[in-house]
């Protein structure tokens, strides 16, 4: 795979900047740190996005998430690995990383109704929202993933 472009986050610096403050506000979002691993390497299955995969999967790895957690992460449905707030961060995920097919249904609201607070709901949201605008400029401009368990800022 040949980079379309060799830095694409020098050439639009305000924007970058502006989408690593929004990151850093997840930090203090009370979303724990394992649901949004979770949430940023399903998003980025979806969306096909390697760099990215290796990059949550790398920070997952270094926090201590469990490997089956991750490798069994695509097949989250058929496994007693992920708590009821995760299948449901997991399954809102998938509707709105796919929402034109989905339109973000009724029955998966109705579960992340019951799991988060109306204010987790939104930093949630943004946050799926925000690994979906990653992996559009990662696959869209073919960023290659770096070799090896290290990785560098997306």
């Amino acid at each position: 795979m040949t980079p379309r472009l060799t830095n694409p986050f020098v050439l639009a610096p305000a924007a970058i900047k502006a989408l690593y403050a929004l990151e850093g506000t997840f930090k203090d979002s009370g979303l724990e740190f394992e649901l949004m691993e979770l949430v940023k390497i399903r998003a980025s299955q979806i969306n096909g996005c390697a760099f990215c995969l290796h990059m949550h999967t790398t920070d997952a790895r270094a926090h201590g998430m469990d490997e089956y957690r991750i490798h069994l992460l695509a097949a989250w449905r058929e496994s007693s690995l992920y708590s009821h707030r995760e299948r449901a961060a997991l399954a809102w995920t998938e509707a709105l990383t796919l929402v034109a097919e989905t339109g973000a249904p009724d029955a998966v609201y109705a579960l992340l109704a019951e799991a988060f607070s109306e204010a987790e709901q939104v930093q949630l949201t943004i946050a799926i929202g925000a690994i979906n605008l990653w992996n559009r400029l990662q696959v869209g401009f073919r960023a290659a993933h770096p070799e090896g368990t290290s990785h560098a800022a997306a």
